[in-house]
């Protein structure tokens, strides 16, 4: 199993070189993977209300900045909102920061769930899943073919060429994130991986059963699919006893839950410390690494 950081760059951190010298530490405390969030405006009482008018750093910004201060760690989306994106733009946008990378890019991706975002950024809501697919399709086609084309409901092409490629090949993993009857269809469908967030173990391993019988009615094996699950973590004194949050609790806790996760058959977990207190996030990563990490894998 791997393991992996969500850098704060959500957390209205003052000082953004704060949030990059998390991403390089991550890489030098052995972590396999840090990863980005995306949003775009401030909205949706839950964001607002912990931002205020403290920054929310651009993904992809943010993402680049750390490829260019790291060597080894992976690069990934948690996630990028396909609906307000254009895809042609952001193929070409992901396949050269792969490339930049040295082919170290993950790419997860969602439907977004905040109405008002999306509607203020001129996304059809209720389109947003067919959006999804379609933009899906489109990177895949201009990332693999050396004469892309493309007709859909959104955007057509043909007789164009694109580059560069990526380094990975056949492209950068497509991760879905979602917990939804539907999110979990595209991954069956569409997807190199799945990105649950914020599940129980029981939650993840209904998931995973699902995944598994929707899988094999698309003809693919479990083995085909990686699963990138995102937790929030903390390491506290006293045990805690949270269903819904099984990271969070004493280092003994967050081992059992570490290797609950394991026996799901879950590839990596990306722990995500959600608060803005720097020194805080710091010293959860130290215990993890040091005390953790040691005794999940023995």
């Amino acid at each position: 199993m791997k393991f992996g950081f969500i850098l704060p760059n959500n957390w209205g951190i003052e000082d953004p070189q704060d949030v990059i010298a998390l991403g390089v530490k991550a890489e030098q405390l052995g972590l396999d993977a840090v990863w980005v969030n995306q949003h775009i405006l401030h909205t949706g009482e839950y964001i607002v209300k912990r931002l205020g008018d403290r920054p929310y750093y651009d993904a992809l910004t943010t993402l680049t900045y750390v490829a260019a201060l790291t060597r080894r760690v992976r690069l990934g989306t948690s996630v990028l909102v396909l609906p307000y994106l254009n895809p042609i733009v952001l193929a070409k946008t992901l396949a050269t920061l792969d490339v930049l990378s040295g082919g170290r890019l993950t790419v997860g991706v969602g439907t977004g769930w905040l109405r008002a975002e999306s509607e203020a950024l001129g996304s059809n809501f209720a389109q947003r899943g067919a959006y999804t697919n379609e933009a899906i399709a489109i990177m895949k086609e201009l990332w693999t073919e050396d004469a892309p084309r493309f007709k859909g409901r959104s955007y057509s092409f043909s007789g164009v060429k694109f580059f560069p490629k990526p380094t990975q090949k056949p492209h950068p993993p497509i991760l879905i994130a979602g917990n939804s009857p539907a999110a979990l269809r595209r991954v069956a469908r569409l997807g190199d991986g799945w990105h649950p967030t914020s599940l129980s173990l029981e939650q993840l391993a209904r998931g995973m059963k699902d995944l598994e019988a929707l899988a094999s009615a698309a003809g693919r094996q479990m083995s085909d699919i990686t699963t990138v699950a995102r937790l929030e973590l903390d390491i506290v004194d006293s045990a805690a006893a949270d269903p819904a949050r099984p990271m969070v609790g004493t280092p003994d806790q967050v081992v059992q839950s570490i290797e609950a996760c394991r026996r799901l058959g879950l590839h990596e977990l990306a722990f995500s410390i959600n608060t803005s207190d720097l020194r805080h996030i710091h010293e959860v990563l130290e215990v993890l690494v040091e005390q953790v990490l040691p005794a999940a894998k023995g």
